[in-house]
């Protein structure tokens, strides 16, 4: 995820996953298209060989499905609205916020162990500390590495009006 538009008015973080998108679109391309060419050369495998194409595409449509999706964060301060976009082969989605019920944004913390190395992924949160929907709103759906979960949290911090010491807050939680 990336901040996209940072003005005084406007705070838009953005996350269009174009490179697993052309990756699996690759993949499914790779797989129906081989055995598909396979298949129609009449040879004496021609089931196994529509069934490659059908296997090799349909896991690389299913994964395609799972893991692009588009995500957008939109702070407005002239519309006084937080907005959630979200949109995925499945549909879209929208959820609203008023502004003033955003208290300021953490970082969630989650580590996994294998093989007895461990790994800490992080993932930024809005926390909403009025309205009906208050509580902690997950900007992503997916844990990263990095710095940039940290980032993203920091600049909406930045960007909300300082309005007290909860505003400035980007500490880690963990989950």
């Amino acid at each position: 995820m990336k901040i996209t538009r940072n003005t005084p008015g406007q705070l838009i973080l953005s996350d269009t996953p174009w490179l697993i998108g052309i990756a699996l679109a690759l993949f499914i391309l790779t797989f129906a298209g081989a055995g598909l060419g396979a298949a129609s050369t009449g040879g004496e495998n021609l089931w196994f060989e529509i069934f490659f194409a059908l296997m090799g595409g349909g896991m690389g449509f299913a994964a395609f499905c799972l893991f692009v999706r588009r995500v957008q964060v939109i702070l407005d301060r002239s519309e006084g609205s937080l907005v959630i976009r979200r949109q995925s082969v499945f549909g879209y989605s929208r959820v609203e916020h008023r502004l003033a019920d955003l208290s300021h944004a953490e970082v969630e913390s989650t580590t996994s162990r294998s093989e007895g190395r461990s790994r800490t992924l992080y993932r930024p949160v809005l926390i909403l500390d009025g309205g009906m929907s208050a509580g902690r709103h997950p900007v992503a759906e997916a844990y990263t590495s990095g710095r940039g979960p940290h980032q993203l949290a920091e600049a909406v911090n930045a960007w909300l009006p300082a309005a007290g010491p909860s505003k400035v807050d980007s500490g880690s939680q963990s989950a």
